[in-house]
């Protein structure tokens, strides 16, 4: 996305995750719109806020980041504990053949304190279960060779990998034909890309 230029009709949308401005859809001028979800959610682990304001098309554009100003704590005062630390070091594996979007969720999970590992095919995930044996197991259902249904399948023989690993479907299918397909494949979840990272941490928490 072209930041000197940015439609008042994006200025809400901008912070979303995956989200990339109509101008830029053959990635010409911008990546896979990850960057300002990643700078949004760091601002916010701060009890921050960030915002964007522009005139429009050709004017430039202004991005405003307001942090709290946080007295210095006595000496014996315990540091709080982080949001994430009854769940830091969840192992979480993601299966996708979308190597740069996968590794834009394996780089958001890492944000939120999980160890998370990505598997572009179907050996590359075998591989992964059995040496890392995620707990949360993140997987792309339209996949060349082998779709997510095959590779959880798959998975769910090797003895290595334990019987209470929960397999997530991210896809963007999201008929109900595909909402019962992935409930008869014993998927915990059936998510539509592009999912929302705050929503995701929460549901990984819940199931940690």
């Amino acid at each position: 996305m072209n930041w000197r230029c940015i439609a008042s009709a994006m200025l809400t949308r901008i912070f979303d995750l995956f989200v990339q401005d109509e101008r830029s859809i053959d990635r010409s001028q911008g990546g896979l719109g990850v960057g300002l979800a990643v700078v949004r959610r760091l601002v916010e682990l701060h009890g921050g806020s960030v915002q964007a304001s522009s005139q429009g098309l050709g004017h430039g554009s202004q991005f405003t980041v307001r942090l709290p100003v946080l007295p210095e704590p006595p000496l014996t005062e315990e540091p709080p504990p982080t949001p994430h630390s009854q769940v830091a070091g969840g192992r979480i594996l993601i299966v996708d053949d979308d190597s740069e979007g996968g590794q834009s969720l394996k780089m958001m999970l890492g944000l939120f304190g999980y160890h998370a590992e990505l598997a572009t095919d179907l050996p590359r995930a075998l591989d992964l279960a059995r040496s890392f044996r995620p707990q949360i197991v993140l997987m792309d259902i339209a996949m060349p060779r082998a779709d997510g249904y095959e590779v959880a399948s798959r998975m769910r023989m090797l003895p290595e990998l334990p019987a209470e690993t929960v397999y997530i479907a991210i896809t963007g299918f999201g008929q109900p034909e595909d909402f019962r397909r992935s409930a008869n494949a014993r998927c915990a979840r059936h998510l539509i890309k592009p999912v929302d990272p705050v929503e995701l941490d929460k549901l990984i928490r819940s199931l940690l």
